[in-house]
């Protein structure tokens, strides 16, 4: 059974930092692209930052919002892959969700793990 795990979040002033880290079983991260998404209420999921875990590339993106601020690593070793998140802004405030695929894109994912809320207060 595969399962992804999300962690890290909670509530932080404006301009703090957070690391969250999302833990697989039942999959090796080396055969897939990772993805951080994140989603609001009554918003849809949108990316956040990906990292090709297959070969030896290691290619990351982000989104244009969080370039700068936001750095996505990954373990092989301990199949887990990080999101580094400083300055944090009150509109990063979401459900933080992270993925595995053949794709960065959402339709590109085919595990999901559970969210890890983070709330950033003004």
């Amino acid at each position: 059974e595969v399962q992804l795990q999300a962690s890290g979040g909670g509530l932080v002033q404006a301009g703090g930092s957070l690391r969250l880290s999302c833990a697989a079983s039942g999959v090796t991260f080396n055969d897939y692209n990772i993805g951080w998404f994140r989603q609001v209420p009554g918003k849809e999921r949108e990316g956040v930052s990906c990292i090709s875990m297959s070969g030896s590339s290691g290619s990351t993106h982000y989104a244009e919002s969080v370039k700068g601020r936001f750095f996505i690593s990954g373990s092989s070793a301990k199949n887990t892959v990080y999101l580094e998140m400083n300055s944090l802004k009150p509109e990063d405030t979401a459900v933080y969700f992270c993925a595995a695929g053949s794709s960065c894109d959402y339709y590109g994912m085919d595990f999901w793990g559970k969210g890890t809320l983070v709330t950033v207060s003004s």
